[in-house]
C-alpha cells in the first residue's frame, strides 16, 4: 500500500511539473513572439509598428568562443543597451561616448596628478627647500 501511495504521489508531482513547465514555456515563447509586449494588454501604436523594424537584437557570443568574443568586443561590446537602433555601434573608431570617457579621464588625472605636485612642492618648502 505505501508503495502505490509513493507512485501516486510521484506521479501527482510529475503532472504538475509538467503544467508549471508548459505555462512557463508558453509564457516565454508569447514573451519572444508577442504582438502586445510583455504583461500589456493593449496593442502598440501605429507608430510603434512602424518603427520597429529600426530595432534590432544584439547577439552575445558564447564565452567559450574566442574568435566571437573578441570579434563582438571589436565591435564595441556590450556597450549601452541589448537592444538598439541599427547601426548604433561605429566599427570604424571609438564613438563618441568612449572619446567622452577618454577625456574626462584624462582631465581628472591632470587634475589629480598637479594636486599631488603641489602638495609635494609645499611640503618641500615647509621643510625649508627652496622649489619654484
Amino acid at each position: 500500500m505505501a508503495d502505490f501511495w509513493c507512485w501516486n504521489q510521484m506521479r501527482k508531482l510529475g503532472k504538475a511539473l509538467l503544467t508549471v513547465y508548459a505555462i512557463g514555456g508558453a509564457a516565454w515563447l508569447w514573451n519572444e513572439t508577442s504582438p502586445l509586449g510583455w504583461w500589456t494588454l493593449k496593442p502598440r501604436t501605429k507608430e510603434e509598428k512602424q518603427m520597429a523594424h529600426l530595432y534590432e537584437r544584439r547577439e552575445f557570443p558564447y564565452p567559450g568562443d574566442e574568435e566571437a568574443v573578441r570579434e563582438f568586443i571589436a565591435k564595441g561590446g556590450s556597450f549601452g543597451t541589448t537592444i538598439g537602433p541599427k547601426g548604433f555601434v561605429d566599427n570604424t573608431g571609438d564613438s563618441p561616448q568612449i572619446k567622452h570617457q577618454k577625456e574626462k579621464f584624462e582631465r581628472e588625472s591632470q587634475k589629480l596628478w598637479l594636486r599631488m605636485r603641489d602638495e609635494v612642492i609645499e611640503e618641500l618648502q615647509d621643510q625649508g627647500y627652496w622649489i619654484e
